[in-house]
């Protein structure tokens, strides 16, 4: 199996097989509209505008299982997006990335990397300490923690590594960059 085995939805409806990114370094990333990490939604875009032509893909997978943060239509999401960061990778369906209704691709997401902290900092201490009142096994599990995790994928489609959204965006472009 290979992330190339999944598909993904738009937000009309069609089912996109991520086979089409066959050969492209993809940056798989769970969003929010109204979550303290959205402004990160501006390093993606940026990161997009400097190496989409080198094979950079990003698919973004708004999610509303997080605080409530992506309360609105996948249309408010994108037109949100568009005129606050203008975002010009694709982006998805609402959808889950946890729990039983959960797409199948974040399933295999997770199966290939899991989760390994938060990092340091204040960011990741109060990431750490709200999760605590939430999954109280929240270390030992894979599951998605929070809005903006992502996951980097090389051009052979082999998961390589997974951010948290306390991550460094510096440290994901140099992860891109290292596999264009």
């Amino acid at each position: 199996m290979s992330v190339y085995d999944y598909s993904v939805t738009s937000p009309k409806g069609e089912a996109i097989s991520l086979k089409n990114y066959e050969g492209k370094v993809l940056v798989i990333v769970n969003t929010a509209t109204g979550c303290g990490f959205t402004p990160q939604y501006k390093d993606l875009e940026d990161m997009y505008e400097k190496y989409h032509d080198q094979g950079l893909e990003i698919i973004d997978v708004p999610c509303n299982q997080f605080a409530g943060q992506t309360p609105g239509t996948d249309e408010e999401i994108h037109e949100f997006c568009t005129l606050k960061y203008n975002t010009q990778f694709p982006q998805m369906k609402k959808s889950d990335v946890n729990g039983e209704n959960e797409l199948p691709l974040f399933t295999y997401l997770k199966s290939q990397k899991g989760f390994e902290g938060f990092g340091k900092g204040p960011q990741a201490l109060a990431m750490g300490m709200m999760l605590k009142t939430i999954d109280k096994d929240y270390k030992n599990n894979p599951k998605i923690k929070w809005n903006f995790t992502k996951f980097v994928v090389d051009r052979q489609g082999q998961v390589v590594a997974r951010f948290e959204p306390t991550a460094n965006m510096k440290d994901v472009e140099q992860c891109v960059t290292s596999l264009l």
